[in-house]
């Protein structure tokens, strides 16, 4: 089981780059784990740090600026592109991230991150621009039980497509299995049944 999500309230890090591939998220080099812990120190790390030297950050790259913060990633159009790497969605939610936000997913990171307790919220173009333009202090809340995104200093809000299965997954916190547990009475009734 993994943390419930009902209800994200948070500032949120602006990574506004489209096309961001599951490379450019966790680099290849760093896939040798076989546990989910420690992948988010290698988020972006090509992009967070010069020449691969944590003594060396990139100074204009997002996570790297104090003044963001929170358990909201805001990116570009088409995120998780590229290669079927479940380790992507392992080192956003290891780094703290609970949603990610952007105009367009990938399908296979999209059910990569259902899978792992992280909220891909897809948004229109437009609004992921609003998003975009709102200061660093800005916060936003995300509603999975009402699909609804909202940019809290205007108000202005945006429903977002879940499959059912993966809402009612992600508000429990189950994954395929706790899913399963948590419905035996109903397996057993019908099993006892068609008996």
């Amino acid at each position: 089981m993994s943390k419930p999500l009902s209800i994200v309230k948070s500032r949120f890090i602006p990574v506004n780059i489209e096309n961001i591939d599951t490379d450019q998220i966790i680099p290849a080099r760093f896939l040798k784990a076989t546990t989910k812990e420690g992948f988010g120190k290698n988020l972006f790390r090509d992009w967070r740090y010069e020449n691969d030297d944590e003594t060396k950050p990139k100074a204009d790259f997002p996570l790297n600026q104090a003044r963001y913060s929170g358990e909201i990633l805001v990116a570009g159009k088409n995120f998780g592109c590229g290669s079927s790497r479940e380790h992507a969605a392992w080192s956003i939610l290891d780094y703290g991230f609970r949603v990610v936000v952007s105009s367009f997913f990938a399908d296979i990171f999209k059910n990569n991150a259902l899978n792992n307790g992280v909220l891909p919220v897809q948004v229109s173009d437009g609004f992921l621009q609003k998003i975009f333009a709102r200061d660093a202090e800005s916060e936003l809340t995300v509603d999975l039980a009402r699909q609804t995104i909202t940019i809290n200093a205007s108000g202005e809000s945006e429903s977002f497509d879940i499959n059912s299965y993966k809402k009612t997954c992600l508000l429990n916190g189950y994954d395929d299995i706790d899913f399963l547990l948590s419905i035996k009475p109903e397996i057993e009734t019908f099993e006892t049944e068609r008996g």
